[in-house]
């Protein structure tokens, strides 16, 4: 996000504590879009920079699917970096029906697309009780 603000050469970070709402509010370096279109469950993550060969992972199990990356901090004498270094990972539960054998994963434009197939409910059919009147 782009600050209005302007940066302060004494505290240069202090713009980013304001304007980041943690520890009050949720906390997240990977943010998410979720949907669910056409029998299927996606998540789309913004992982800008990554490579998604070696520094990109999507695991799922026990109805949890997670999407984490890894990105190792390069450092320089003189400089400064806004940058995110270190791991990063977010986890959301996987609707019921959801197919873990058959998830699919796609990074373009450093946007990691997610796409889970989720089978449809069947309706539940009412069953009739026979009562014994022996």
């Amino acid at each position: 996000m782009t600050s209005l603000l302007p940066r302060s050469r004494v505290f240069p970070n202090i713009i980013d504590w304001i304007e980041n709402p943690w520890p009050f509010g949720e906390h997240n370096l990977v943010r998410i879009e979720e949907s669910v279109d056409e029998g299927a469950y996606v998540v789309r993550a913004e992982l800008p920079g990554f490579d998604p060969e070696k520094q990109v992972h999507v695991t799922a199990q026990h109805g949890l699917l997670t999407i984490a990356a890894e990105r190792e901090a390069r450092t320089k004498e003189n400089g400064r970096s806004e940058f995110r270094y270190g791991s990063f990972s977010r986890t959301v539960s996987l609707p019921a029906g959801a197919d873990t054998e058959k998830i699919t994963a796609k990074y373009t434009d450093g946007i990691l697309e997610v796409t889970v197939p989720v089978q449809e409910r069947k309706t539940e059919k009412p069953v009739e009780v026979a009562v014994d009147k022996g």
